[in-house]
């Protein structure tokens, strides 16, 4: 594949459901290898976006380009690119671990080697006869992370992928997160409530309210505006006059 300079290419993009106007002619770039955040509270735009990244939502103004292509004409590429772990994702409790892993690997036509591969990169090597409603919530968080990296996906894409985890847990998906991209150069973009994981892991941070990025850059970066501020909540409500997870 051609090498392009960003792995995700968010081009004035807007889009409205009804009377809501959800986006606002948000713009953003993704290196390759880089890791974003992208922060702010329900309602500020952040799912819609990243679903647009995702191909399920399209704009209704700009352009997206996933690796320089878009969705219109390249659908079925831009899949094997693209790697997902939503929320509390949901398994059948009364599959293995092993054979949920297998049927995931069954849709890109990938064997039991590398299966294997990804229970020994994500720690469950020891689960995988386990029923999944016999897994700890964080042995369901890493098997859900093992299904989004089966094909090798150049960009993730996680959404609050250790919401209610010990910290412990987060730490253990947090350093498997940081060995991929050290050994394969792969981008994320991570929605979080945590301030520890979006500086602990990520490049970049982006606020988002009411459809605007209202700040973007590194932590540093970003709690220098406006004179300073101690937090990303602190600097939320500066710009916004509400707290961040309102």
């Amino acid at each position: 594949m051609t090498e392009v300079p960003y792995i995700v290419e968010v081009r004035k993009v807007k889009k409205s459901f009804k009377e809501v106007q959800a986006v606002k002619g948000v713009s953003l770039t993704i290196k390759p290898g880089e890791f974003i955040a992208l922060l702010g509270p329900n309602g500020a735009g952040k799912t819609t976006l990243v679903e647009m990244i995702e191909g399920i939502q399209h704009p209704d103004q700009g352009e997206i380009f996933i690796a320089g292509k878009q969705w219109k004409s390249h659908r079925h590429e831009l899949h094997l690119l693209i790697g997902l772990s939503l929320q509390e994702t949901r398994f059948m409790d009364k599959l293995t671990a092993y054979e949920t892993m297998r049927l995931f690997a069954s849709f890109y036509k990938l064997n039991s080697n590398r299966v294997d591969e990804i229970f020994t990169l994500i720690g469950l090597d020891d689960k995988k006869k386990a029923f999944v409603d016999n897994l700890s919530g964080g042995q369901r968080q890493k098997l859900a992370l093992g299904v989004a990296l089966l094909n090798n996906p150049q960009i993730l894409l996680l959404d609050e992928p250790t919401t209610g985890l010990d910290p412990n847990a987060r730490r253990e998906i947090w350093n498997i997160l940081l060995d991929l991209r050290k050994r394969q150069n792969t981008s994320l973009i991570l929605t979080t409530h945590y301030m520890e994981e979006a500086e602990y892991l990520c490049d970049r941070i982006v606020i988002m309210d009411q459809g605007n990025i209202l700040a973007e850059g590194t932590l540093h970066e970003i709690l220098t505006l406006g004179g300073g501020h101690r937090s990303l909540d602190e600097l939320f409500i500066s710009l916004t006059g509400r707290h961040l997870y309102e």
